[in-house]
């Protein structure tokens, strides 16, 4: 039998060991980088109804119907490749409830670079943690290496 795949969240285990419970809807992430990472992992693994329900409620996506939006990301997740993500700073729950995470996503388009750092803010909906919103740099918009980042440097 081969070895189970790792994980596309690049978290050094496995794919069922890390972000399939929670894929499949048996776990909530325990935490916003937690749920970042399996965010990132659903778009390699082609799970856009688990992107949906990792939607905070008010995000804007969420006013729109969820067939088009499951559609649009099932779309976008089928014309990328995902083969690494970075992780370069978290914080914790501010007095609000944000979490930020600030991450290096590897992304290519039919062999285009399409990379970015992304600052995300993440916000606990009473079930799980859910992704609010994010501001993003595309790689060739960055003057230094992305994983020098850190949320106090990110230039947004």
């Amino acid at each position: 039998m081969p070895p189970a795949p790792p994980c596309p969240c690049c978290s050094g285990l496995r794919y069922r060991e890390c972000c399939a419970p929670f894929h499949r809807g048996e776990a909530e992430p325990p935490d916003a980088e937690r749920l970042m990472r399996s965010r990132y992992a659903a778009f390699a693994q082609r799970e856009p109804t688990y992107l949906w329900k990792t939607l905070h409620p008010s995000h804007p996506d969420r006013a729109r119907p969820e067939d088009v939006v499951v559609r649009e990301l099932r779309a976008f997740a089928q014309a990328h490749q995902f083969p690494k993500l970075v992780v370069m700073d978290r914080q914790a729950p501010d007095a609000q409830g944000t979490a930020q995470v600030l991450f290096f996503a590897k992304v290519f388009e039919k062999g285009k670079d399409r990379s970015f750092v992304e600052r995300s803010d993440f916000r606990h909906d009473g079930t799980g943690w859910r992704y609010l919103s994010g501001d993003t740099l595309m790689l060739r918009e960055l003057t230094v290496p992305p994983e020098s980042l850190t949320l106090a440097t990110f230039p947004r």
